[in-house]
């Protein structure tokens, strides 16, 4: 076994994972050049739209005498528990720096997972073919960062294929073969998909020993038995074997259809052995939360299903049963942030195609509850050091009768920037609450600025400001740090009357006022006009702080009027007025989904 090669592709999003990944499939002539096209790993149409890898893809290749299993990895942050997923199953990582972008945010978190896990690193500059290529400034910045000697930087081009085979030899020669240990059997599973005729295909990584058709295996987290029905490996399509071995990557499929039984992160052992678990990566926590619905509470049985499935493969999902009185039944979901979020609800139109309702995304917070108010809680109630608390993620679950102190998520942002945009940067970042702690630099024109801030702030149109600050050069990337106190209040919106639960929102109490009217003039900008009076309303319990008035459509009632006494125009008039403030009493409001979507925008 001291053939195999077990390694990932790490780097900042569009720096060239994916065509690096084309050209290795190329050489190793494991896919013919009439099967090749551009992103061949990205299965989905949302990455070939959108040019950017959502999944981690497993594949095989050949090459002389060895067995290469590569892992192409996501580049963006709100992906990076696929990174982890990945740098727990291999031995080394090629990292990629864009020549003409140098280190970006990204490169930075991505190498704290190798490092963590202490894998071998192969450093290479892609694009240099480029004519804004700086080769030598992105060489320094790489050398700097991992204190490597600059000779064993490769500089390549993954569009030409320059110098691509000559880093293929470098993979076998510097990353080590896997340790081979047949004392027992375990195996790590990295990824799951469901497949309608097989069922769930478990992705692993075989650690100790072997697994072939017709073992009985359990999985040491669920607690499920099984038989084998069918191993194999990772070429562009899967690949059925004889066995798994030690040191292999690959997929085992047992019938399973249960999809509460297989968790990524799980261990699979022979049942015949009483094993422990297998150290896995990191578990992600969600940090942005959205209810998910039906639209017009149809297809709940559909969209459960779909929820499910998707689960199934993307372990960083928190799924919640929930209920809404203007929604119906739906689910209150977790995610890494907004474009997971995304990507997520894409998938679910696409795939399943499913008419969706979603409502405005929220982090996670700590409410901690009052002593005395313990007991009379109905909830689930959580404990740490500070006390007794619940996890808010919505803000119908706030109340204040109840609530002693409220925290929030607080995290830690590096921003890579060239040092002219410093200024700018900073002032952004101290206008969303942030807290200053450090100043790194890379080298004399790029540096990293570290700091804490809340999450909240950050959630929907930082990253948009921040490239518009930066002309487009600035990246960033943040992790979860610690819970802080914040004074924190529940905003209500009340159109026609109506309390409208998804508009609710948290807000910094000393940021009411401004949040409350922005959002009802936005409102009234994007509301359409009824047959009545249509009050917009922004309260806090049961203080209004900001209304505004959507004044009504009004038909021309005299128009077939002709003549006669003025009395009757006056008749008519009054007879209107009359229905309209019936109207005004008994009307709703039909709201289109880019209403819940316009509240989101911060000035």
């Amino acid at each position: 076994m001291s053939n195999i090669r077990n390694f990932c592709i790490i780097a900042h999003i569009d720096h060239g994972k994916s065509t690096l990944a084309d050209r290795f499939l190329e050489i190793t002539n494991t896919v013919s050049s009439r099967e090749m096209k551009n992103q061949l790993l990205d299965n989905m149409d949302l990455e070939r739209e959108r040019g950017i890898t959502i999944k981690l893809q497993p594949v095989r290749m050949k090459y002389g005498d060895y067995i290469l299993n590569l892992i192409d990895t996501p580049g963006h942050m709100d992906f990076s528990y696929e990174v982890s997923r990945s740098i727990a199953c291999v031995e080394g990582a090629i990292l990629v720096v864009d020549a003409t972008k140098g280190i970006q945010a990204q490169t930075l978190v991505n190498l704290r997972f190798v490092q963590e896990q202490n894998l071998t690193i192969v450093p290479v500059i892609n694009k240099v073919d480029l004519q804004t290529a700086d080769v030598e400034k992105t060489k320094e910045e790489i050398v700097n960062l991992i204190h490597c000697n600059p000779d064993d930087i490769i500089g390549i081009s993954a569009k030409t294929g320059l110098n691509v085979e000559k880093l293929l030899n470098q993979v076998i020669e510097k990353i080590p073969a896997p340790e081979i240990n047949f004392s027992k059997n375990r195996a790590l599973i990295f990824d799951s998909v469901y497949d309608e005729y097989k069922g769930i295909i478990s992705y692993v990584r075989v650690f100790e020993g072997s697994f072939k058709r017709g073992d009985k295996i359990k999985f040491l987290g669920t607690e499920k038995t099984s038989d084998v029905l069918e191993v194999g490996c990772f070429k562009i399509k899967h690949e059925k074997t004889d066995e798994l071995k030690s040191g292999e990557i690959g997929y085992i499929i047992t019938g399973e259809r249960d999809l509460r039984s297989v968790r990524v992160g799980d261990t699979i052992s022979s049942i015949l052995e009483t094993n422990e678990p297998l150290p896995g990566y990191k578990i992600v926590k969600p940090m942005v939360f959205a209810g998910v619905y039906s639209k017009g509470g149809d297809n709940y049985e559909e969209l459960r299903d779909a929820v499910e499935k998707l689960k199934l493969n993307d372990s960083s999902i928190e799924i919640q049963k929930d209920s809404s009185l203007v929604f119906g039944f739906g689910f209150r979901c977790g995610f890494l942030g907004l474009l997971h979020l995304d990507i997520f609800l894409q998938r679910l139109r696409r795939e399943y195609d499913l008419d969706l309702v979603v409502t405005i995304p929220s982090v996670a917070y700590k409410a901690y509850l009052k002593n005395e108010m313990i007991h009379k809680f109905k909830g689930d109630i959580l404990k740490d050091s500070a006390g007794s608390y619940i996890q808010l993620t919505k803000p119908a679950e706030l109340e204040e009768q109840f609530i002693n102190f409220i925290e929030e998520p607080i995290v830690k942002m590096d921003i890579v920037t060239p040092s002219e945009y410093i200024g700018s940067v900073m002032g952004l970042a101290t206008d969303r609450r942030g807290v200053y702690i450090n100043t790194e630099y890379l080298d004399k024109d790029l540096v990293v600025l570290q700091y804490e801030i809340p999450l909240t702030p950050i959630l929907v149109d930082f990253y948009d400001k921040l490239k518009s600050v930066s002309r487009g050069y600035a990246s960033l990337n943040y992790e979860f740090v610690r819970y802080e106190r914040v004074d924190l209040v529940r905003l209500d919106i009340y159109i026609a009357d109506e309390l409208i639960e998804p508009l609710s929102s948290f807000v910094y109490k000393d940021e009411a006022y401004r949040v409350g009217r922005s959002i009802v003039d936005r409102l009234k900008e994007t509301i359409s006009r009824q047959q009545f009076v249509v009050k917009i309303q922004a309260s806090i319990g049961s203080k209004v702080i900001a209304a505004e008035r959507l004044s009504a459509l009004r038909k021309d009632v005299t128009a077939k009027l002709y003549g006669g006494d003025v009395s009757r125009k006056k008749k008519l008039l009054a007879k209107q007025k009359e229905g309209k403030k019936r109207m005004q009493s008994t009307g709703r409001v039909e709201l289109p989904q880019d209403v819940y979507l316009s509240v989101l925008k911060r000035d």
